[in-house]
C-alpha cells in the first residue's frame, strides 16, 4: 500500500503506524483542508481509519443499531449514521427499538405528491426540486440518509407500491430518478435507490421468486438503476425483499457482485431493505454492505454481526471482504461530508418555498384526460351553485402509504380549497356520496373485501344536491387502503360503489366533472360514456386541495401525461392477459418479456382507455419542421431531432413532445415502438419555439442475448413524434450503417 509515493517509509511499521495516527488525527478533528493540502486522498483516509479498527468495530458499522440507525466509533470520530424513509417527504421520528412514533413536535415535513404523479409532470425539472427539498429537510432532521427514490418498473395496474413508483417505461423513470438523485445528494444527503430488483408486487414479496429473460431484464427493469447509480451517482442501493432467479436479492452474486459492482461500478453501500437479510456468509461474500431492520431485538444477533464475526474469525469470510464494506460506508460517509460538519449542508424545513415545491409538482401533475364540450375550465364568475361530492373530497391522504407516510405541516383537501378560493361568491355545497368500507391490514389485502357496497341513503343525498346545483364535482378514486406498501389491490374496480353513484349523479346533472385521486389505474369503462369531464389529480401532497382548484378553474393549464397506460379493464394488462401475476407456487415468471404497459398494448394492436403518455390542455399546439440532422448514421454517432412547436390556442400552457422509434425489420421481435426522448416545452399563446434533442444511436440497440451485448444492427429505423403512444404526428426514417 503505497499511500505517499514513498515505498521505503512503509517498511519501518513504526513510522506507517506513526502516519495512519497522523491521517486519523487530521480526519477525526476535522481537519479537511490539512488532509487536502498534504495531497491526501479520500482512499487513503478510507484505508487509515480501516487500519485502526478492531474487528467489532469493523462489524459494527454494517448493521443498524435501532430501527433507522447504525453504531458509530466514537473513539475515531466516526458519528452514527442516521438513515428515514421518505421518497416523497421526510418520515417523522418513530422510536429508536418500535415502529411507534416518537411524538416529536418539530417533524412535520413537506409532503410531495408520490412517484407517479412526479412521472406524470414528465418535467425532470420538477424533480431536481423535489431533492432539493428533500435535502434540505432531511439535513434539517440529521439524516444522513433518504431511502427513495423508488425506480421499480410499474408491470401491473394492482401493485400496491405503483403509486411510490413512477412508470411502466424506464426511460421516463431513469429522467426523473437521476434529476432527483442529484439534488438530493448535493444536500450532502445520500439517496437509496430501491427496490433493487424485480419488486413489482407486494403480494409474497419476501418469498417469491422472480424469473424474467435476461433482455427483459436489460431493456425494462435494469435501465433505470444504472441509469440512477452510473448518471445520478447513487450512493446508496437498497436489495429487494423478494428472489430472482432463486437467490435472495440481497445475496445475490449476478445481480450485486456481476452487475452492480462491475458493469455498473458501484462504489457505495448495498443495504437491505428491513428484515431482508438471510443468512451471513454467503450474503457477505456476494457484496452486501449494511444489514438493517431484522426482527431480532438483540442487535448481536444480527446476520451481520456477532455472526459476521465468528465467520471471520472461522475462516468463512476474508477479513478484507469486511474492509470492504466498511470502505463502502466510509466511502458515503466523506461523500456527504459526515467528517467535515462546518462544510456539510444544515437544512431547513417547511418554509415557504418547499410549500411552493410541492403545489408546483401536484400542478403539473394533474392529467386531463377528457374534456367534452370544454365544460374545463370552470368560469366561477358565472356559477351560482356546486354540489361537490364524493370522501375524497374531504379525506387526506398524506399519512397514508406505510414507509411512505409523512406527517406534514398541513395538507389542503379539494373541499377546503373549493370553500376558501370561491366559497364566497359561489354557494358549495358537500355530499360524501360514498363511505370508506375498507379497512387497512398489512401484509395482505383482505381489507380491501366488501368494499363493493352500494350506500343508497349516501347516493340519494348526493342525487338531490346534484339536482339543485348548476354543476357537479366528483372527487373519487381510491386512498391508502388500495395504493400501499405490504399488499396489492384486488381488482381494478372504483370502490365503495363509485361508478354506480357517478351514474346516478350524471343522469340528474349532465354537467358532471370527476376527479380521480390515485396512484394506480382504476377502471373507468363505466363512466367515460357517462360524463364529459375526468381529471386525473393523484394523491396530491400538502398543497392536493389547492393544486387540483386551480386546474379546475383554469388558473393552471393542465400538462400533466400518463406515465402508465390506463387500460379498459384488468385483463388487457400483460401480466393478466398472461396470467403470471401474481404467480403461483411463490414463483412468477416474466411471460410478457419486454412488453410491458404500452410496448404490449402497441405491439398487440389492443386499444386502452387512455394511452400512455396521454394527456389534453384547454389551449392547443401544432408540431412542425421534424427533422434530423442526416439520414444516415455510424452506431457511434448522435442523431439531432429537431422541431417547432407553437401555441396556436390563446393560453399559456405546456406540451410533453414525445420522440418514438421502431425498427420494423429486426432479427429479434422488437415493440411497436419505445420512448427514446422527451421534451416538456412551455409556450405563451402564439410562441413557437424550435428545439432541438439528441439521441444516441447507442440507444436504439435491443438487447441480443445470443451475444450477451447490446446490438445495434444495421437497417433503417423510424423516428416518430407525438404526445401519446398512440398520437403521433410525425415520422422520419433513417438508416443506421
Amino acid at each position: 500500500m503505497k499511500l505517499l509515493s514513498l515505498p521505503a517509509l512503509f517498511r519501518s511499521f513504526s513510522l506507517r503506524t506513526f502516519f495512519s495516527a497522523l491521517l486519523l488525527s487530521m480526519v477525526c478533528a476535522g481537519y479537511a483542508q490539512r488532509s487536502e493540502k498534504a495531497g491526501i486522498t479520500t482512499e487513503q483516509k478510507i484505508r487509515a481509519l480501516i487500519s485502526e479498527m478492531t474487528l467489532r468495530e469493523k462489524v459494527s458499522l454494517l448493521h443498524g443499531n435501532s430501527k433507522f440507525n447504525v453504531s458509530g466509533i466514537k473513539r475515531l470520530g466516526i458519528p452514527e449514521w442516521a438513515l428515514s424513509d421518505g421518497p416523497h417527504g421526510v418520515r417523522a421520528e418513530v422510536n429508536r427499538h418500535d415502529w411507534a412514533y416518537a411524538g416529536w413536535t418539530n417533524d412535520s415535513a413537506t409532503c410531495f405528491p408520490p412517484g407517479t404523479a412526479l412521472a406524470a409532470t414528465w418535467n425532470p425539472a420538477l424533480a431536481y426540486k423535489q431533492g432539493l427539498v428533500l435535502g434540505e429537510e432531511a439535513r434539517f432532521r440529521k439524516k444522513d440518509i433518504l431511502l427513495g427514490p423508488g425506480v421499480n418498473i410499474i408491470r401491473s395496474p394492482l401493485c400496491g407500491r405503483n403509486f411510490e413508483y413512477m412508470s411502466e417505461d424506464p426511460l421516463l423513470v431513469s429522467r426523473m430518478a437521476v434529476a432527483y438523485i442529484k439534488a438530493l445528494q448535493s444536500k450532502d444527503v445520500a439517496a437509496s435507490v430501491k427496490h433493487w430488483l424485480a419488486n413489482n408486487q407486494e403480494e409474497h414479496r419476501d418469498s417469491v421468486d422472480v424469473t424474467m429473460s435476461e433482455r427483459a431484464l436489460r431493456e425494462i427493469y435494469l435501465p433505470a438503476f444504472k441509469a440512477s447509480v452510473m448518471e445520478g451517482g447513487a450512493y446508496t442501493v437498497m436489495a429487494a425483499y423478494n428472489r430472482f432467479r432463486g437467490e435472495w436479492c440481497s445475496e445475490n452474486d449476478y445481480l450485486n457482485r456481476e452487475i452492480l459492482r462491475k458493469e455498473f461500478d458501484f462504489k457505495g453501500v448495498l443495504m437491505t431493505d428491513w428484515s431482508a437479510a438471510h443468512t451471513t456468509v454467503k450474503a457477505a461474500l456476494t457484496g452486501l454492505d449494511l444489514e438493517m431492520g431484522t426482527d431480532k431485538k438483540d442487535y448481536n444477533e444480527w446476520y451481520f454481526a456477532d455472526p459476521l464475526i465468528k465467520a471471520v474469525e472461522e475462516g468463512k469470510v476474508p477479513v478484507s471482504v469486511v474492509d470492504e464494506k466498511v470502505a463502502n460506508v466510509l466511502r458515503v460517509m466523506f461523500h456527504t461530508k459526515v467528517f467535515d460538519e462546518q462544510k456539510r449542508e444544515k437544512g431547513i424545513m417547511n418554509t415557504a418555498e418547499h410549500q411552493q415545491a410541492a403545489y408546483n409538482s401536484a400542478a403539473e401533475a394533474a392529467v386531463l384526460l377528457q374534456n367534452n364540450g370544454k365544460l374545463l375550465p370552470l368560469h366561477f364568475d358565472k356559477i351560482r351553485s356546486i354540489a361537490v361530492i364524493g370522501d375524497n373530497a374531504t379525506r387526506k391522504h398524506c399519512s397514508g402509504g406505510l414507509s411512505s407516510e409523512v406527517k406534514t405541516l398541513y395538507e389542503i383537501t379539494p373541499l377546503q380549497a373549493l370553500q376558501q378560493k370561491f366559497g364566497a361568491q359561489v354557494k358549495i355545497n358537500y355530499a360524501q356520496g360514498y363511505e370508506k368500507q375498507s379497512t387497512f391490514r398489512e401484509g395482505n389485502n383482505s381489507g380491501q373485501s366488501g368494499s363493493s357496497k352500494v350506500n343508497w341513503k349516501l347516493i340519494d343525498e348526493a342525487v338531490a344536491l346534484a339536482r339543485e346545483s348548476d354543476l357537479v364535482l366528483f372527487f373519487g378514486g381510491l386512498n391508502h387502503d388500495f395504493d400501499t406498501e405490504s399488499s396489492d389491490k384486488q381488482n381494478m374496480d372504483l370502490p365503495y360503489g363509485q361508478e354506480i353513484l357517478i351514474h346516478e349523479v350524471a343522469k340528474a346533472n349532465p354537467k358532471t366533472v370527476v376527479v380521480i385521486i390515485a396512484g394506480s389505474p382504476v377502471e373507468l369503462a363505466g363512466i367515460v360514456h357517462r360524463v364529459p369531464a375526468i381529471v386525473w389529480s393523484w394523491f396530491g401532497g400538502m398543497e392536493a386541495g389547492n393544486a387540483v382548484v386551480d386546474v379546475l378553474s383554469g388558473k393552471v393549464n393542465p400538462s400533466g401525461k400518463l406515465p402508465f397506460t390506463l387500460p379498459v379493464s384488468l385483463a388487457q394488462s400483460p401480466a393478466h392477459a398472461l396470467g403470471n401475476f401474481p404467480g403461483s407456487n411463490l414463483k412468477v415468471n416474466y411471460e410478457e418479456d419486454i412488453l410491458v404497459g404500452y410496448r404490449w398494448f402497441d405491439t398487440k394492436k389492443i386499444q386502452p382507455q387512455f394511452p400512455f403518455g396521454y394527456g389534453l390542455s384547454y389551449t392547443n399546439f401544432s408540431i412542425s419542421h421534424f427533422s434530423t440532422d442526416r439520414t444516415s448514421y455510424g452506431k457511434n454517432e448522435t442523431i439531432r431531432v429537431k422541431f417547432t412547436i407553437k401555441n396556436t390556442g390563446s393560453v399559456y400552457g405546456a406540451e410533453v413532445v414525445q420522440l418514438y422509434v421502431s425498427d420494423p425489420v429486426c432479427s429479434v421481435l422488437r415493440p411497436e415502438k419505445e420512448l427514446k426522448a422527451f421534451q416538456k416545452v412551455f409556450l405563451k399563446p402564439g410562441e413557437t419555439k424550435t428545439v432541438e434533442i439528441p439521441v444516441k444511436v447507442a440507444d436504439l440497440a435491443f438487447y441480443d442475448e445470443s451475444k450477451k451485448a447490446w446490438n445495434t444492427e444495421a437497417g433503417e429505423y423510424i423516428l416518430q413524434l407525438g404526445n401519446s403512444s398512440r398520437a403521433i404526428f410525425q415520422k422520419i426514417k433513417i438508416s443506421v450503417k
